[in-house]
C-alpha cells in the first residue's frame, strides 16, 4: 500500500511536477478566487502567439497592445462560458481568464492555486510565468506557487480549451452538452512547509469495529507528529510519520456505521504543524457476495437513477451548493438510495452533499463510447483521471462503485486497456466494487435469453447493463418472458433504460413516434415487469433524471438540441414514468 501511495502522490500526467492536496474545503487557511474575471474569446488560437499571458499594457505614447483584459468581456467563476453569452452557446476553442489576487504578508507559507474543474484542457500562468498544465474537464488540479508570487498584485491568467479531440477523454462524439471553462471553484490555500497532502480513513474490510487508513505528509524531511481526533468516537491519537511523511493507521472504534436510512458522519480533525485539515467522514463496509451486494454485511438494492451535471432550468453546469440540493433533492424525492453521477466525475460538493442525504454513488470517468483504444496514450490518459477521481473522493462513504467505462465495445486493444485499469482501482482502493455499463447484450431468440459475452465482465466486481428495450430496440417478446442470463454469481444492475418523451405530449401508448409520456410510461412498465425475473438483479437507475442538453438530438419537434429520455423535464415538471419509478422504489422496501 505504502509502494502505491507514493505513485500515487508523485504521478501526474500533463501537470507539471507539483504536491497534491487533498480536501481543499477542509484547510483552515483557504482562499477563494470565484468571482467575475477578466476574458478573451480567443477564436482562432492566436493568444499563445500574441503572449496575452504577459498581459502587457503600452509602455509609452507611442506603443499600442492589440489585446487587453481590462474593460472588456466579464466571465463568472465558476461557470461554463456556452451559458453566459448567446454567441458562446456551441463555441469550441481557447478562452482566456485573467484575474488579479494580493498577497499582503511575507510569512514562511506554501501556496498552492487550487481548480476544482475546468474544461477540458488547462494552461495557468502566474506573473507571466507558466506554472503548469492540466487535461480532463471533471477532477481537480493544484499548482504549487510559493516561489512565482509576489507582495501585492498578483495576476493571474488560465487559457481554458474545450475543443473535442479524437484522443481526448471523452473523445470526438459524446451525448451531452460540452461545457467549457472554468467550471468549478478556483481556490488559493496556504500551508505549513510540511503539510498534510492526502489520508485515508476507512472501515477495516471484513472488521467494521477497525478504523484503517493513513496520512501522507507532503515536504516532510524528518518524522514528525500528527494529531488525529474523531471527538464523537472519543478517538484522540498521535501519529508518527516516517521520514517520508507516511504513517499508517489503525484503530479500534465502535462507530455508527452509514447507511441511506441514516447516513452518520463524523467531524475528524488532522492537526500538523499548527494546521488544522477537518473533514466529515462516514464508516461503512460494501463487499459482494455471489449475486449480493452488502452494506455493512446486509444485502441491500440499489433504488437509483442518472443525472448529469447540468441546471437545465438554467441552461449551464451546475456548480453550486444550491444547484447540488435541486438536483439531490429531486433524487430523494424519486425514492433513491442511490444515484449514477453519469458520465464523470461530478463536482466534490455534489458528492459530498449526497453523502449527507443518505445517496450512495457510482462514480466513474467519462470513458464513454469512441474511444481511441489503439492509441497508447488513451491508458495514460486514463490511468490519470482513475487517480484523480480516487484520490479525490476515497472518503466519501456513500461512493460504493468506481466505474472505468460506459457503452465500449469489445476489441484486444479495449479488453487490454479497461482490464488495467481493473486492476489499478483495486490497488488503489480495495474497499470499493469496480464495475462497468455495458450495452453489447446479445438476445437468442429461441431461447427468449439475452446473453454477454465480454472478457470485461469477468473481471469487475459488479455489471451494469444498458439496454433500451422499448425505444432503441423493440421488445423481442412479453416482458415477463425474457430471461437474462449476464453476470452469473455477480450483481446485475440496470445501469441505464427508458425512452423519450416530450413533457405535457400524449398519444397512442404504442407508439414511439408519439414522443408523448403515455409511451414513455408503458417503456417503464414493462421493464419492472422483466426485472422481476432478473434473479441477480441488484439495483436499477433510469436514464436520466431531467431532461439534458445535447447537441445530437435533431428532432425539430420533439428534441430541439435535448435529450428528453427524463423523468422531469428541463422545466422541472415531473413526467409520467416519474410516478411509476416512484411506486416500484416505495415496494421494493
Amino acid at each position: 500500500m505504502k509502494r502505491i501511495l507514493l505513485v500515487f502522490i508523485i504521478y501526474s500526467f500533463s501537470v507539471k511536477a507539483q504536491s497534491f492536496i487533498l480536501n481543499p474545503y477542509g484547510h483552515a487557511n483557504t482562499q477563494s478566487l470565484n468571482g467575475k474575471w477578466n476574458a478573451i474569446i480567443d477564436l482562432y488560437c492566436r493568444g499563445e502567439k500574441a503572449k496575452f499571458y504577459q498581459n502587457r499594457k503600452p509602455a509609452s505614447k507611442s506603443e499600442f497592445v492589440e489585446y487587453s483584459f481590462q474593460d472588456g468581456l466579464r466571465l463568472d467563476v465558476p461557470s461554463d462560458f456556452n451559458s453566459q453569452l448567446p454567441e458562446l452557446k456551441y463555441y469550441e476553442g481557447n478562452v482566456w481568464y485573467q484575474r488579479y489576487f494580493t498577497i499582503s504578508d511575507n510569512t514562511p507559507k506554501r501556496r498552492f492555486i487550487y481548480f476544482a474543474g475546468v474544461n477540458y484542457q488547462a494552461t495557468v500562468w502566474l506573473n507571466g510565468v507558466e506554472i503548469g498544465k492540466h487535461e480532463g474537464g471533471f477532477t481537480p488540479f493544484q499548482l504549487e506557487v510559493t516561489n512565482q508570487l509576489k507582495q501585492g498584485e498578483n495576476d493571474l491568467v488560465v487559457m481554458v480549451n474545450n475543443s473535442r479531440k479524437v484522443d481526448g477523454i471523452p473523445a470526438l462524439n459524446f451525448d451531452w452538452w460540452n461545457y467549457g471553462g472554468i467550471t468549478r471553484d478556483v481556490l488559493l490555500i496556504e500551508t505549513p512547509s510540511a503539510y498534510l497532502s492526502d489520508y485515508s480513513l476507512q472501515s477495516k474490510k471484513g472488521a467494521p469495529s477497525q478504523i484503517n487508513g493513513y496520512v501522507q505528509l507532503a515536504g516532510a524531511e524528518k518524522e514528525q507528529q500528527v494529531e488525529l481526533s474523531i471527538p464523537e468516537l472519543k478517538i484522540k491519537t498521535n501519529l508518527s510519520t516516517n521520514q517520508k511523511g507516511y504513517a499508517a493507521i489503525d484503530l479500534p472504534a465502535k462507530p455508527t456505521l452509514w447507511t441511506p436510512e441514516a447516513p452518520k458522519l463524523y467531524d475528524v480533525y488532522f492537526i500538523v504543524n499548527n494546521d488544522t485539515v477537518s473533514d466529515q467522514i462516514g464508516f461503512r463496509t460494501i463487499e459482494t457476495k455471489g449475486n449480493d451486494i452488502l452494506l455493512n454485511g446486509k444485502s441491500i438494492f440499489l433504488k437509483g437513477v442518472n443525472f448529469h451535471e447540468e441546471i437545465p432550468q438554467r441552461l449551464g453546469r451546475a456548480y453550486s451548493d444550491a444547484d447540488a440540493a435541486m438536483i439531490l433533492n429531486e433524487v430523494k424525492a424519486l425514492g433513491c438510495n442511490y444515484a449514477r453521477t453519469a458520465h464523470y466525475p461530478q463536482n466534490e460538493l455534489l458528492l459530498r452533499k449526497a453523502a449527507q442525504l443518505g445517496i450512495m454513488i457510482w462514480e466513474e470517468i467519462p470513458i464513454w463510447q469512441g474511444i481511441e483504444f489503439t492509441n497508447p496514450i488513451i491508458l495514460k490518459k486514463a490511468e490519470n483521471m482513475l487517480r484523480e477521481m480516487i484520490y479525490r473522493d476515497k472518503n466519501r462513504a456513500n461512493i460504493i462503485i468506481w466505474s472505468i467505462a460506459n457503452e465500449t465495445w469489445p476489441s484486444p486493444s479495449r479488453d487490454s486497456v479497461l482490464t488495467e485499469l481493473v486492476s489499478l482501482t483495486h490497488q488503489l482502493d480495495n474497499t470499493r466494487l469496480v464495475a462497468a455499463a455495458f450495452d453489447n447484450p446479445v438476445y437468442d431468440k429461441s431461447t427468449f435469453t439475452f446473453n454477454l459475452k465480454d472478457r470485461l465482465a469477468e473481471v469487475v466486481d459488479v455489471v451494469g447493463v444498458n439496454k433500451y428495450l422499448g425505444w432503441y430496440l423493440p421488445f423481442p417478446t412479453s416482458p415477463e418472458n425474457i430471461i437474462w442470463n449476464v453476470a452469473k454469481n455477480k450483481p446485475l444492475i440496470f445501469s441505464e433504460f427508458g425512452g423519450e418523451a416530450l413533457y405535457g405530449q400524449h398519444g397512442f401508448a404504442d407508439s414511439a413516434a408519439s414522443w408523448s409520456e403515455d409511451y414513455q410510461e408503458a417503456i417503464y412498465k414493462k421493464n419492472i415487469v422483466m426485472f422481476k425475473n432478473i434473479p441477480n438483479l441488484r439495483g436499477t437507475s433510469p436514464w436520466v433524471l431531467f431532461d439534458f442538453r445535447s447537441p445530437t438530438r435533431w428532432h425539430p419537434l420533439n428534441q430541439e438540441g435535448w435529450n428528453r429520455k427524463g423523468l422531469v423535464s428541463d422545466k422541472g415538471q415531473r413526467k409520467k414514468s416519474w410516478y411509476v419509478m416512484k411506486k416500484f422504489y416505495q415496494e421494493r422496501d
